[in-house]
């Protein structure tokens, strides 16, 4: 009914990281250029780091899918691992089978026979980290050693460590400073400006089919903005909540009331003024009036607030 009511194929702003909806657009063109380049000119350690909801693991899925020969990929998305869990890992993506009890120095062996196949078909391996501020320091002096694979012309595996700023704190401590050393290019991805925003919007609601039809007030983008503070995922999470009360409502055009809502029901939204003291339970009671399409029920709702 959503959907059909906004006459889109799909959600569009799902929080699944649908490289579809790849926004090419400030720090995150500028980032994936940074990638690219920087695998291109052959570097080994390479690190994207941002807050929560910043877009890193959409950014590291979109390089993953645009790499093509000379490059082979591999991804851990959860890099929580003890250095032979990583070991493992990275067999696995390899396609390489392990012995059941095969210590760290036989799986390094298999691994270092792999990247050299592949370097002498012209391939180099990419091994994207996600989450990387949760690899413990051990797993973390693992992954450099690994690193030390590689021909007196170049190396055999690159790295691209995708993190919270959390890991720059963790790169600072000097028990990983070598590590901390090898890394040559960085890029700090940061929330996306008010002009962005709208762009994003606009380009979100385009490829989940919309012809126009969906759009938001001034007043609403505003709103938005300042309840997101140009995070994505907030974007996101404000965005959907506000489209599912414009559905209550049975309207195409998106409102301050909406997104107001939307901000005080929404757990690390900015929230000023009265909507600070808005009680939750009823703005639960407007959520689930809008997804039941109860209209009615809405409309006195937003009267009882004097909105």
């Amino acid at each position: 009914m959503y959907l059909e009511h906004f006459g889109l194929r799909e959600f569009p702003f799902s929080l699944t990281p649908d490289t579809s909806y790849f926004f090419a657009y400030g720090h995150y063109r500028d980032a994936y250029n940074t990638l690219l380049v920087a695998l291109q000119n052959g570097e080994g350690f390479i690190k994207v780091t941002g807050e929560v909801g910043t877009g890193k693991t959409l950014l590291c899925r979109k390089l993953l899918n645009t790499l093509e020969h000379p490059f082979t990929t591999a991804y851990i998305p959860n890099p929580y691992l003890t250095p032979s869990a990583l070991l493992l890992a990275l067999a696995e993506e390899l396609g390489l089978e392990l012995p059941q009890k095969a210590g760290a120095h036989h799986a390094l062996k298999l691994i270092a026979g792999r990247l050299i196949e592949l370097n002498g078909q012209g391939s180099q391996l990419v091994l994207c980290i996600d989450e990387a501020q949760a690899m413990p320091d051990q797993t973390l002096e693992t992954l450099r050693l690994i690193t030390n694979l590689e021909t007196e012309k170049r190396k055999l595996l690159h790295v691209v460590l995708f993190g919270q700023p959390e890991l720059d704190e963790r790169l600072n401590k000097p028990s990983v400073r070598q590590l901390r050393q090898r890394i040559t290019f960085s890029y700090r991805l940061q929330p996306i400006d008010r002009a962005g925003m709208e762009a994003y919007i606009a380009h979100r609601l385009r490829v989940a089919g919309d012809d126009g039809k969906v759009s938001f007030e001034p007043r609403a983008l505003k709103l938005l903005y300042q309840g997101s503070g140009g995070i994505p995922r907030l974007v996101n999470i404000l965005a959907h909540k506000s489209l599912l009360l414009g559905y209550g409502r049975g309207i195409h055009r998106i409102g301050a009331k909406q997104v107001k809502l939307a901000i005080a029901d929404t757990e690390g939204a900015r929230r000023t003024g009265f909507w600070q003291n808005i009680r939750r339970y009823a703005l639960s009671v407007a959520l689930f009036g809008a997804v039941a399409a109860t209209t009615v029920a809405f409309n006195t709702y937003e009267q009882a607030l004097s909105i």
